[in-house]
């Protein structure tokens, strides 16, 4: 298997653009690390205490932010925006946020790989992975993949739920050329016709369906390992009083999203930047309704993951993976949610 790295072209000449290139990437790495949304704090040295993240693939999430739970609360909170289960995994792992929201597998994996990470809550069961080709496209079948590019972004649910459905035709991640890039930039190289399939991740996936019309050539919602809600070990032992309040407040809003699908909808549209009808996708394929409690369900989806983790070489070896599975849930959070 190849995994192509994204390259990004240079802007001109670097004789003479240098010093400028130099500024804004400094600049840039500043606000990564930072982890800040330009107006909304700098974290506890602006006297934040909780640094959280939201994510259009999360809509609870934007319930929580937008209707500023925790402030209300008497919180102050560092806001941070997730474009994939990868990137919370980076920000948790530089400490850039205390709690943050990926799929269950890259939970897994980042604690398989050291990052020191507990479940605290599963924010959601969505569907929001598929296998997605032009709506031209001859491909009618997995099986029909072999050989072919596919963008997926490494770390993330729709990666191992590729090779997952790879392995329903008998194929493995080496029978295909994964091209790894960010959820958003598989959705482009899809409709420019870069890759023949893109493992895609909602919103962009429901949007490329209505809009750019594509195709999902193969679906299957067990192979989505929830919405975890993830926190830091040193914040959950440093500051559990917090960690109780970003779970409770998570609980309101999941109840009042049950209670407002139609309002949810257009709360991720405008958030994410797409029609209703996009949202409307979206939020018909994840369900909100389960329980928030990391436990028995969640491990039995995350043991089917750890072969597949283990073979792609996500991670040093079965036993590690294990080993991160038995320690990865802290669900006394989840239990106590109080709304």
């Amino acid at each position: 298997m190849r995994v192509r790295p994204l390259r990004l072209r240079p802007g001109g000449p670097a004789s003479r653009r240098f010093g400028t290139a130099l500024v804004a990437v400094v600049a840039a790495v500043a606000a990564l690390t930072s982890g800040c949304v330009q107006g909304e704090g700098g974290g506890e040295a602006d006297g934040s205490d909780i640094r959280l993240d939201y994510a259009y693939y999360n809509p609870l999430s934007l319930v929580v932010r937008d209707q500023k739970l925790l402030e209300n609360a008497g919180h102050s909170v560092t806001w941070i925006l997730s474009a994939g289960s990868n990137k919370a995994n980076e920000n948790l792992r530089a400490e850039a946020i205390d709690i943050g929201s990926t799929a269950g597998s890259a939970a897994l994996l980042a604690r398989a790989n050291n990052t020191p990470i507990k479940v605290v809550s599963l924010y959601s069961k969505p569907e929001w992975a598929a296998l997605v080709v032009p709506q031209d496209s001859a491909v009618r079948s997995v099986a029909q993949l072999r050989g072919q590019k596919i963008a997926a972004t490494k770390g993330t649910d729709p990666y191992f739920f590729l090779l997952q459905a790879l392995g329903t035709a008998g194929l493995t991640g080496k029978d295909v050329d994964i091209v790894n890039i960010q959820h958003a930039d598989g959705k482009t190289a899809l409709e420019r016709g870069s890759v023949a399939a893109w493992a895609g991740l909602d919103p962009h996936m429901a949007q490329s369906r209505q809009e750019g019309k594509s195709r999902l050539v193969y679906r299957n919602p067990d192979f989505n390992t929830y919405g975890t809600l993830n926190a830091r070990e040193d914040f959950l032992t440093e500051h559990p009083d917090r960690a109780q309040a970003v779970v409770d407040a998570y609980e309101q809003a999941r109840v009042w999203a049950l209670a407002h699908p139609a309002e949810l909808a257009a709360l991720l549209a405008r958030e994410a930047g797409i029609t209703p009808q996009i949202a409307a996708e979206q939020v018909e394929r994840t369900v909100l309704d389960n329980d928030p409690v990391p436990g028995p369900e969640l491990h039995a989806v995350l043991a089917r993951v750890i072969p597949i983790i283990v073979a792609d070489g996500s991670v040093r070896s079965q036993q590690d993976a294990t080993a991160a599975l038995e320690s990865l849930f802290d669900p006394q959070f989840a239990t106590k949610a109080t709304v």
